[in-house]
């Protein structure tokens, strides 16, 4: 069995430092990439986003997926969808094909529809360095206290073994 192989998958929903502090928290991801990802037309915009890194054999896509959803609005398509698209990248047909399904089982453990888009990843633009690693540098920050704490919260309650002590 290889014990070196990881996965990317790119992910949108909310702003990218809130993403950014969830992701960087689980075992079996290596590197949280956070800045901007754009896809195929319609969705050539750029959207906050950030590329996981990720061990399968530590954590599987779909528990990303998951944590995913419920750590963002994947059920609102509110006004600012554009900057904050709620989407899955992928980087293979594969990929895609596990998101889309990994979306169908989810759904029903939601109470309304969900909006998350699965979109091909086309193009990646880091942050600027001053905002990488943002909860990391100063979690007492009010915009930490406010936004993403309680995601890590929701993470720990929900997710306590995927959550690095």
């Amino acid at each position: 069995m290889r014990t070196d192989y990881t996965e990317r998958v790119g992910l949108g929903g909310g702003c990218h430092w809130c993403t950014e502090a969830v992701f960087q928290s689980l075992h079996g991801v290596s590197n949280v990439a956070q800045g901007y990802v754009r896809s195929e037309p319609p969705h050539e915009d750029w959207s906050e986003a950030v590329v996981v890194t990720f061990d399968p054999s530590t954590i599987e896509l779909a528990v990303l997926l998951e944590i995913h959803l419920r750590t963002h609005s994947s059920m609102s398509n509110h006004k600012m969808r554009g900057k904050y698209r709620s989407a899955i990248y992928t980087f293979n047909d594969e990929q895609r094909l596990q998101a889309e399904n990994s979306l169908m089982a989810l759904q029903p453990a939601f109470e309304k529809p969900l909006v998350t888009l699965v979109l091909t990843h086309c193009a990646f633009r880091r942050s600027d360095e001053r905002f990488q690693d943002y909860y990391l540098k100063d979690p007492d920050r009010p915009f930490c206290r406010s936004y993403i704490d309680p995601k890590l919260r929701l993470l720990r309650e929900r997710f306590a073994e995927r959550v690095q002590t």
